[in-house]
């Protein structure tokens, strides 16, 4: 899929800084990565992060607005996004400080962030919903676990209520820490004319959802996925045109997560506009209420052929993955170094066959990334970044 030489522009060239705030450049591991992106995705301008974050959560993690603007700059100094605020301390009552600050920070950003409320079906949702979307707020993210509410609930479709006389979509956590979701879908299907953005691939329960849901007219799944597997099989199981890009930040990284989803798009055989959709063009359409594009069937059949060596290594780096998740929060990042030293045997193998240009071209990613998985806490995030992109390879080629 990917040659070297494609005379790529690369994202890591300069440091990204706003008001002073500097983040740091990526370093040189990022190169063949950036040049990659830019032959699958030539035109990053309309790039869209559906899943972002500002302010501070309960779990330690922070991020500021200049940081944001920072990281979507390593995309495209264009780079837009869909914002919401954390699990923040003082999100009594009715999240309504929380709130205002993602507001704020969005007027502060020129056009590049559409605010989301977040809301609590137990406290004063309703209200603190008709307040923030009279300010401007162009969404609503709900998240199930955090707040520890279901949906078959009178406040929960209340809230669907509301979405649907404001014509905002509606963004819910479906990822890890959730039970079946079956609920969600009863109230999606009640709901029509409600956008639904499911977080995470809805790996909490993507089955039930592409199954149930293949005849809603405008379900979407957000690409914050830790497992490139999990990435690759949504692809196998919904319209290409329902999948939306997203990064998670600030527990993900925009420029490494929209690596992994082109990549993996382009494995399903998505052209250059149709990753285009998926990078931004399809969420901007929603956002902007214009025409969706029609949804195709799935491009991925449900059995498809791997490298039995590169499945090792994305075995491999998965279990270092939840090493690090199970230690926090915060994440311990230096548990993923033996798993990556696991995929880097692999990588000796001699007698690679087909595999062989991958197996080199993943071991130099995970040498990097294990001299950086003992620097400051943000280069150690891009150690991470470089072990999901070795994942996404991993998953990806045709090394058979």
């Amino acid at each position: 899929m990917w040659r070297p030489g494609g005379g790529a522009t690369l994202i890591r060239a300069t440091l990204c800084e706003h008001a002073g705030v500097a983040v740091p450049p990526l370093p040189a591991a990022f190169d063949t990565l950036a040049a990659e992106l830019r032959e699958l995705l030539p035109d990053t301008s309309g790039v869209l992060d559906v899943h972002t974050h500002l302010g501070r959560d309960e779990d330690g993690q922070t991020l500021d607005l200049d940081s944001l603007l920072s990281f979507l700059d390593q995309v495209d100094r264009s780079a837009r996004a869909c914002v919401f605020a954390l699990h923040d301390p003082d999100r009594r009552p009715a999240y309504s400080t929380p709130n205002d600050r993602v507001l704020a920070w969005a007027a502060q950003a020129e056009g590049r962030l559409y605010p989301f409320c977040r809301l609590d079906p137990a406290d004063e949702a309703i209200a603190e919903g008709r307040r923030c979307l009279a300010a401007g707020a162009r969404g609503i993210k709900l998240h199930p676990r955090a707040q520890s509410f279901g949906f078959d609930t009178p406040a929960a479709n209340a809230i669907f209520e509301l979405a649907a006389d404001a014509g905002v979509p509606i963004l819910v956590h479906a990822g890890r820490g959730m039970g079946p979701m079956d609920a969600l879908a009863d109230l999606a299907l009640r709901h029509p004319e409600v956008a639904l953005v499911l977080a995470h691939g809805a790996i909490a329960d993507q089955g039930m959802f592409a199954t149930r849901l293949a005849g809603h007219p405008a379900v979407f799944y957000d690409t914050s996925i830790f497992s490139p597997f999990d990435l690759v099989e949504l692809f196998a199981r919904v319209p290409a045109e329902r999948i939306v890009f997203a990064s998670d930040v600030p527990y993900g990284r925009p420029a490494g997560g929209l690596f992994a989803t082109m990549r993996v798009a382009a494995h399903a055989g998505l052209d250059e506009r149709e990753r285009t959709l998926v990078a931004g063009g399809t969420i901007s359409a929603l956002l902007e209420r214009r025409p969706l594009p029609p949804p195709t069937p799935p491009r991925l059949p449900a059995v498809r052929p791997q490298s039995g060596r590169l499945t090792r290594i994305a075995g491999y780096l998965l279990m270092g993955f939840g090493a690090a998740m199970g230690s926090g929060p915060p994440p311990e990042l230096s548990r993923i170094a033996p798993m990556v030293a696991l995929a880097r045997a692999v990588c000796r193998d001699e007698d690679p066959g087909a595999a062989g240009p991958a197996l080199q071209r993943i071991d130099g990613l995970l040498a990097a990334a294990e001299e950086l998985l003992g620097a400051r806490r943000e280069e150690a995030f891009m150690a991470f970044g470089l072990v999901m992109a070795a994942g996404a390879i991993a998953a990806t080629d045709q090394g058979h």
